[in-house]
């Protein structure tokens, strides 16, 4: 049957996921009802060439799941989840981070005016996406128009279908006891930072200092270290709450993602003292004041930190978009099985 299992993903893969459920169900019951026919016709077990006629007479997955959608005028059914497949690839996970990680930084470093580099990458990414989706939905269009013709759906082999795909395994027990034991380590580090300071600035703490940035923001970077000790303490006692974990990681990047935010911001805010270069994060100690060399160093150092805390931030931002795509996935599916429960109840 991984021949049946394998069509089966294929259809689920085209259908609106809110009815994956009951027409999968359906079409399932359908299909080993012909298959019970056929194999009582013939008298034993099909075999795959068997099996192959009967999917094949059912038709191509995706024609199959353009039954169950809603005619549409300009794309039809067939069509249609494709469109939409190649519209969210483009417009989420094409344009989004081009201009989050590309064209955003060039505008903001280039332009002389930064608040308004912002406003004119959001009004160029904006009309990207306008044009994108006009050029792909006038494509579609012709293919609708086409498909007849070219026979777009009637070549396809049942064995090239991809393989049934696994069901993930929740984290195992061992793998959350290495994940606490790491984090108390961290937690001990950060404790141990302002009383050995050689733990973050290394040789350098010698003629460096932290600047008092670092004393507003100590406590509540421990705070956020035990919010995530907090979680894979939870892990270990709760293994049963499926949900905890892509939830509990997208929390403690959020949170991380609004400290790094004021944290930055308060960089931004540091005067510049006349005579005195930036420093925000590390400062000379007073007896290496009167080196140039320390003091080029230290210029160095502060714009280092800046630069690694504002890449952290924009790797967190594409974490926060990924994890959140993963706890919607979980809802999505928990919502059909609390559906299920209760019909059977009722039932």
């Amino acid at each position: 049957m991984e021949l049946l299992d394998r069509y089966l993903q294929a259809v689920r893969f085209w259908l609106p996921k809110a009815q994956q459920e009951d027409i999968i169900a359906e079409l399932s019951s359908d299909l080993h009802s012909q298959i019970e026919d056929r194999e009582t016709e013939l008298g034993h077990s099909l075999d795959n060439s068997e099996m192959e006629a009967i999917l094949r007479r059912c038709g191509s997955p995706i024609v199959v799941a353009s039954r169950y959608r809603p005619q549409t005028q300009l794309i039809g059914p067939a069509l249609f989840p494709i469109y939409l497949f190649v519209l969210k690839i483009t417009l989420l996970w094409i344009l989004v981070p081009l201009f989050l990680l590309i064209v955003g930084p060039a505008t903001f470093l280039s332009s002389p005016h930064r608040g308004f580099s912002l406003f004119e990458t959001l009004a160029g990414l904006v009309r990207a996406e306008i044009s994108a989706a006009a050029i792909i939905t006038l494509v579609f269009a012709l293919l609708e128009r086409a498909q007849a013709r070219l026979k777009l759906f009637d070549k396809w082999d049942i064995r090239s279908l991809p393989p049934v795909a696994k069901q993930p395994r929740p984290p195992s027990r061992t793998q959350s006891v290495f994940e606490l034991i790491f984090a108390i380590i961290g937690i001990l580090w950060l404790l141990a930072v302002p009383t050995y300071p050689f733990l973050i600035l290394g040789p350098a703490s010698a003629f460096l200092t932290a600047s008092p940035l670092w004393h507003t923001f100590y406590l509540p970077v421990v705070l956020l270290a035990f919010v995530g000790l907090t979680r894979d303490c939870v892990s270990i006692a709760r293994p049963d709450l499926a949900w905890f974990p892509s939830v509990g990681r997208l929390v403690n990047t959020a949170l991380s993602l609004l400290l790094l935010y004021f944290v930055l911001r308060a960089a931004g805010q540091v005067p510049h003292v006349a005579g005195a270069d930036w420093a925000p994060f590390v400062t000379l100690k007073d007896a290496a004041r009167g080196s140039a060399q320390y003091n080029r160093l230290a210029v160095v150092v502060n714009a280092a930190i800046f630069l690694s805390l504002a890449m952290a931030w924009i790797g967190l931002s594409i974490a926060a978009i990924l994890q959140t795509w993963e706890c919607l996935q979980q809802a999505w599916k928990r919502v059909p099985c609390t559906h299920n429960a209760a019909r059977s109840r009722a039932a």
